[in-house]
């Protein structure tokens, strides 16, 4: 079986689980640490040729990261491509289980079960905040509806202020993410790499969680952490 992933986090999750499996990744691919395969562009622009000369078996894809004429053009060439959803928590190990599956992976990984029964066991939050989530600056862009970090975060505690917004990931201005008058601003520090000199300053008077994108986004190993991570880093900036 040769698999190349196109999305981070399903790179780790194979990785993981059926080592010699992947054949090629993303450049943005970064874990696990010291993994050695061809790299094949980014998320958004991949490689196909590159891709096209590992013949593999399997493509593994995300509706949200990966481009469809980039994936159609896989298809056209008679590679098989495996595209996932990935809206909140519960889908998201469903999810797992049908890529691990469709690479070959007969025995459910220890470090799946272990992510899915933390999340599981979850306690209820004793708060509730309001929170802005940018991902990016320059334009502006926050979490808006049905997003899998959005989830992340209500399972937390921090219902982010645009749920209801009518676009995933809506671009708006800074007056007016200010003008909502949340509770925090959380800022992870990928996509866009938000720091402690770059985004707090933008939301004066605001408390600013910098979080791990890694662990807000991902959707594989981490996943088994993440409520600890996202949470010490939550608790830490709150008012």
């Amino acid at each position: 079986m040769r698999v190349v992933s196109l999305v981070p986090s399903l790179t780790e999750a194979v990785a993981r689980s059926a080592p010699g499996v992947l054949a090629g990744a993303t450049d943005w691919c970064s874990h696990p640490p010291g993994l050695d395969v061809v790299r094949v562009g980014g998320t958004k622009n991949p490689k196909t040729d590159r891709i096209l000369s590992l013949a593999p078996d399997l493509v593994i894809a995300n509706e949200e990261e990966n481009r469809a004429p980039d994936l159609a053009a896989l298809r056209s060439a008679g590679v098989e491509v495996l595209v996932t959803e990935i809206r909140d928590v519960p889908q998201a190990f469903r999810e797992l289980a049908r890529v691990l599956a469709a690479c070959g992976v007969t025995a459910r990984p220890r470090w799946l079960d272990e992510a899915e029964e933390t999340w599981s066991y979850l306690p209820e939050p004793r708060t509730r905040l309001t929170a802005v989530v940018p991902i990016w600056r320059r334009p502006w862009m926050v979490l808006g509806r049905d997003t899998f970090a959005g989830d992340v975060l209500a399972r937390l505690g921090v219902d982010h202020a645009h749920a209801t917004h009518p676009d995933r990931y809506p671009r708006l201005p800074l007056e007016e993410l200010r003008a909502c008058a949340p509770d925090m601003v959380v800022l992870p520090d990928e996509p866009y790499r938000f720091t402690g000199d770059d985004g707090p300053e933008a939301f004066p008077g605001l408390p600013c969680a910098l979080v791990s994108g890694r662990h807000l986004t991902w959707y594989g190993p981490s996943l088994a952490e993440a409520p600890r991570v996202l949470g010490r880093a939550l608790r830490a900036a709150r008012p």
